[in-house]
């Protein structure tokens, strides 16, 4: 059987607010990369940790009337909205999708120029996704880094916040039975936990899949609203070397918080994002 696939990344759709959002998530203690420009068109910025990353995505604002541009952009609310997992072989992986009935269009190749210290490099990559509503939070893929030693590089992996990891991704959903199967199906793994929590194990990290009441208990007041959707991605789970940096960048940027000794949990409101802190 094969092995679970590695997280790569999460994605974090800001629309046409990248300006604003670069701040808010800079005031969070994260060190964000500077602006990327897709050739698809799209523009992001990256928070980098050792193995995965988080990534806000969004368009320059003259494209505004564009709604064809990035339709999985526009059409998509503020928030956590990506979760991406790591492929050698997007061919490999596409046949995989095709043979669960989950395959969308065939891998997609793209590029983004890196600025380095010497030179202006492109870093390549192919994606390919699944079908829109199988998992209705949002959307899920799998990517292939050509270079990912443009991605992955040490000046931007130290973070004020201590980041270092996201060994949870936790989505809320009303048929969080159903999904957790899927994602397992997807992912040659299995189901664990029982009730209204529910586990899926990636290589290195694992997904949680909660009924909203699980959520709510959760994460409080700082939970999401489903808004009348059926599933979301709820909260990133981030590991850090020291929750006292957390501590003191929530403190000093007056956000709400969850402190339970073992954790920080951040509500973002901005862009209706809910970081938990943890660190082991």
């Amino acid at each position: 059987m094969a092995k679970p696939p590695k997280l790569d990344h999460a994605v974090i759709n800001v629309l046409y607010h990248m300006d604003g959002a670069q701040g808010v998530f800079g005031n969070l203690g994260f060190h964000l990369t500077r602006r990327g420009y897709h050739s698809l068109g799209s523009i992001n910025h990256l928070m980098i940790f050792r193995t995965d990353y988080v990534e806000l995505i969004g368009l320059p604002p003259s494209t505004h009337n564009d709604e064809l541009l990035r339709p999985d952009i526009t059409n998509a609310p503020l928030g956590i909205n990506g979760l991406v997992f790591k492929t050698s072989d997007a061919d490999e992986t596409y046949a995989h999708l095709q043979d669960l009935g989950m395959a969308a269009d065939p891998p997609k190749s793209f590029t983004r120029p890196v600025e380095l210290l010497d030179a202006t490099i492109d870093a390549r990559f192919r994606t390919v996704n699944l079908r829109d509503g199988i998992f209705p939070a949002g959307r899920v893929y799998y990517c292939e880094h050509a270079t990912p030693e443009l991605v992955w590089r040490s000046q931007w992996q130290s973070h004020p916040n201590g980041a270092l990891s996201i060994p949870e991704f936790v989505i809320a959903s009303q048929s969080h039975q159903r999904e957790a199967e899927d994602f397992a199906r997807l992912l040659h793994s299995d189901v664990a936990g029982s009730s209204d929590s529910l586990r899926v194990e990636l290589d290195g990290a694992h997904i949680t899949i909660v009924s909203p009441q699980a959520y709510q208990e959760r994460f409080g007041g700082l939970a999401s609203s489903l808004a009348g959707r059926t599933s979301i991605f709820g909260a990133l789970v981030i590991r850090t070397g020291d929750l006292g940096r957390v501590r003191d960048i929530a403190t000093l940027a007056l956000l709400p918080t969850i402190d339970d000794t073992q954790r920080v949990v951040i509500g973002e409101r901005c862009f209706d994002c809910v970081f938990e802190f943890v660190c082991w």
